[in-house]
């Protein structure tokens, strides 16, 4: 599992307040942050709001898949793919465009994955089970 600084929008200062409450990779997260009572939990002990941990934790579900990493879970979220269920229902070639086209504007990945890499993702997300509910 990655480390939990590598999610993207976790800034070093989170990073350390999470550290200290012993959430050091993406699986301590999702352990913590799985539900929504456990994601109401840790945002009122750390101070975050519940819907930043959300997206957290959704973030790190998806980099669970093959070939995602922090980057691409943040470029999937902003074209409205935050959980891989969200990644499952989409077709590679018009998730390809749509990924291209946000990348163009926001220079959010430095490589633009291609419709083969995206395809695989939809692939390997078949064969993992959510945790965040």
């Amino acid at each position: 599992m990655a480390r939990i600084d590598e999610i993207a929008g976790i800034d070093p200062k989170d990073a350390t307040k999470l550290r200290k409450a012993g959430i050091r990779t993406t699986e301590a997260m999702l352990r913590r942050a799985a539900t929504k009572a456990g994601r109401d939990a840790l945002a009122l002990e750390m101070g975050f709001d519940s819907e930043v941990v959300l997206r957290w934790a959704q973030r790190a579900d998806v980099m669970r898949v093959k070939g995602i990493g922090s980057e691409y879970a943040l470029l999937l979220e902003m074209c409205g793919v935050s959980t891989i269920k969200d990644l499952r229902r989409r077709n590679a070639t018009s998730l390809a465009t749509k990924l291209a086209h946000l990348n163009g504007r926001k220079a959010t990945v430095k490589r633009l994955p291609t419709e083969s890499m995206v395809s695989g993702w939809i692939d390997a997300s078949a064969l993992v089970e959510p945790i965040v509910k």
